[in-house]
């Protein structure tokens, strides 16, 4: 049985995330599992050609694919962050092969249609929409923080490798065996990585509290990423630079076959280019973080997409097309792994899946509303100047990384100890709402600083689930300071609490350190109780106080 993270000293552990076992089997069989989706994507992209002539049609089939992750990323980062991610990653295997059989069939049945094979490649997409924030908050449970950047880049890197071999070989399985080759290839290679993950055992969470539902659920990761602000940064730019860069992925078998005049091996070599870049990245964007910090690296990477794909709508040869997707395909793994990591290091675990899946929901989303507009765009003004515009969507991704820049973080983002406090009233979790008043005594010269810390600590309440926030100043007693908020039930209340992290600490000493009262602050505890329902009888509220403890 593979060991459990816990068991591991992330301390003493090795920044190299292929020191832990389980990472270098998973990453063995996710690379496996790569070279399926590009071989499957060949296969797809290129029938597409033979069943409609149309630029934009065939651009659609990128576009089924990663559709689902703009449409299905939150659903699914709220199932990997509320269940078991190897639960959640196992199904989506399953669904994947079950949808590839599917495929299989019809192909060899010769049922296939333009819309079938849309219908298809979305549903596998939609597999991949529940796959992906589950995989890539899993990595958090496998490796130990430090070796996380790497860990993330390597894992990009199973997909670029695939890229890079798998097109090839996709080109030559279409070749020689038709579409129907390289669905069952896909096919296959969901077995191995499917029995990685039944042997798997994950590190155990906390099951003291209920399971949130999942509406609520996704808000609370809607509202963490939107009181995020490291996070909010990030995601507009991986949009910007994935609506750029899928006018080359989109328009690849187009290039390939109208452009260079190239069949399934041109179209395989071209892929091939792109991911040899990818892989390269891969190698270098872990120093190349440490050592420009993420937004020189993004700024980097809108530099080689735009020079590759300005370089692409001149080319009339395949080895500098070849070249220019190289370096687009440098770009892609630069741009997504950096913001990837930012979003990994700015969420905590319980939240992670969900801001990954809002990320991706950003990034994919505009890939495939830019394949859909690169794709029209192509068959109205010509690809070469299609690929133009790509190129100055990249340029404009720049000129915004000047007032915005994405900013590295750099806080530990640990769980800080908080034990549930001990209530004379007895009380089921579900029972609220719940109204939390902390009483603070703070000198006329300190309030200046008092009010700017208060102002972080509104933003980590709300952040955290907190609701109705508000900061009250005594008329009769000037000094006394009250913080007031609600949360809806005991279990929220607990649930608020344990979100909040090491590094949120650090306000709240500060604060401490500001409050000149005896003893700590005062807090107290109150839940609504409404009288007896009397017929005609106004409903008053009576508040009933529950002691004094630490918040």
């Amino acid at each position: 049985m593979i060991d459990r993270m816990s068991e591991k000293n992330p301390k003493n552990a090795e920044t190299s995330p292929f020191k832990v076992p389980f990472f270098r089997t998973l990453w063995v069989t996710m690379l496996i599992s790569a070279f399926g989706t590009n071989i499957q994507g060949v296969g797809a992209a290129w029938l597409m050609t033979e069943l409609s002539g149309s630029a934009s049609m065939v651009a659609l089939v990128q576009t089924s694919m990663v559709l689902p992750l703009m449409l299905f990323s939150l659903l699914a980062g709220a199932l990997a962050d509320g269940f078991e991610r190897r639960t959640v990653m196992i199904a989506a295997q399953l669904s994947m092969l079950v949808a590839s059989l599917g495929l299989i069939a019809c192909a060899v049945l010769d049922l296939l249609t333009p819309s079938i094979l849309l219908a298809f490649t979305f549903i596998i997409g939609s597999g991949m929409a529940f796959n992906a924030p589950a995989s890539q908050a899993a990595i958090g449970e496998i490796v130990p923080r430090p070796a996380l950047p790497g860990a993330v880049a390597y894992m990009s890197m199973t997909f670029n490798i695939g890229r890079s071999l798998g097109p090839a070989l996709g080109g030559i399985i279409v070749g020689a065996l038709g579409a129907v080759g390289a669905f069952a290839f896909n096919a296959f290679t969901y077995l191995p990585l499917t029995a990685v993950l039944l042997r798997w055992k994950p590190p155990e969470t906390d099951t003291s509290l209920p399971r949130e539902r999942i509406f609520h659920a996704m808000a609370a990761g809607i509202h963490y990423t939107r009181m995020s602000p490291d996070i909010l940064r990030v995601i507009p730019r991986a949009a910007l630079f994935g609506f750029g860069v899928a006018a080359v992925s989109g328009l690849m078998p187009v290039i390939a076959r109208e452009e260079l005049g190239g069949g399934p091996l041109t179209y395989g070599l071209l892929l091939g280019a792109y991911g040899i870049g990818s892989v390269a990245a891969g190698f270098v964007v872990r120093p190349l973080l440490e050592r420009l910090g993420s937004e020189k690296v993004v700024l980097l990477a809108s530099l080689c997409a735009m020079a590759g794909t300005t370089t692409i709508a001149f080319s009339p040869y395949i080895a500098l097309s070849m070249l220019a997707l190289t370096f687009v395909g440098i770009g892609w793994v630069l741009a997504l792994s950096s913001c990837n990591t930012v979003v990994q290091l700015a969420a905590p675990r319980w939240v992670v899946a969900r801001t990954l899946s809002i990320y991706q929901m950003g990034a994919f989303g505009a890939m495939a509303i830019g394949a859909a507009t690169f794709g029209t765009l192509a068959d109205h003004i010509g690809v070469p100047y299609a690929l133009l515009a790509a190129a100055g969507v990249h340029l404009a991704s720049i000129l915004i990384g000047r007032v915005l820049p994405i900013v590295d973080v750099e806080r530990d983002l640990d769980p800080h100890d908080w034990n549930e406090p001990d209530l004379a009233l007895p009380i089921e979790g579900r029972s609220g709402p719940i109204v939390i008043s902390i009483a603070y005594e703070i000198d006329r010269d300190d309030v200046p600083r008092f009010l700017a810390l208060m102002t972080e600590r509104r933003r980590v309440r709300r952040r955290d689930g907190a609701h109705g926030w508000t900061l009250m100043r005594d008329l009769n007693a000037p000094d006394r300071w009250v913080e007031r908020y609600d949360v809806a039930t005991w279990h929220d209340y607990i649930r608020h609490n344990k979100r909040h992290t090491v590094a949120d600490t650090e306000n709240w000493s500060e604060i401490l350190a500001l409050h000149r009262g005896d003893g700590r602050p005062r807090v107290t505890r109150l839940i609504e109780r409404q009288t007896a329902n009397l017929p005609g009888a106004r409903l008053p509220s009576a508040r009933e106080m529950s002691g004094i403890a630490q918040p």
